[in-house]
């Protein structure tokens, strides 16, 4: 298939996706991300988010990641995420709890150091993007 590249989703509990896809949009760090083949080679952070795929045209899959990394070159996308989730399983009440508990961790963490800090926020931006994912889907 001329136009494609092969897209690995992999989680700690397992390998979701992995065939030649036209494009994926990846929730990065700095922000979305859209990956073609032929991308230039690079890695970078994601952020709780949704990851697009497009196949034939059209958006043929959605999946809510936590976070992680992503490793792209021109002919590959590997996603290792924290964890992935099709945004058609996701719950929104498990989601509402989520953002609750990750922002009393976060309470919890104001006179903890920067990392500690950092990393609670990360948790609780994450499940705010999976409520938004939720309730979107």
């Amino acid at each position: 298939m001329a136009g494609t590249f092969q897209l690995e989703l992999v989680s700690p509990a397992k390998l979701l996706l992995s065939r030649p896809v036209e494009m994926a949009v990846l929730p990065a760090a700095e922000g979305e991300m859209g990956v073609l083949a032929g991308h230039a080679p690079m890695i970078v952070a994601l952020r709780g988010g949704v990851i697009s795929v497009t196949e034939g045209g059209q958006v043929t899959e959605r999946l809510f990641v936590a976070g992680g990394f992503a490793e792209v070159t021109p002919e590959r996308v590997t996603v290792l995420a924290d964890e992935a989730t099709p945004v058609e399983q996701l719950s929104r009440s498990a989601a509402e709890a989520r953002v609750t508990e990750a922002e009393a961790a976060l309470a919890e963490a104001q006179l903890a150091p920067p990392e500690k800090r950092e990393a609670a926020m990360a948790r609780m931006l994450s499940a705010r993007a999976m409520v938004a994912a939720a309730e979107a889907a």
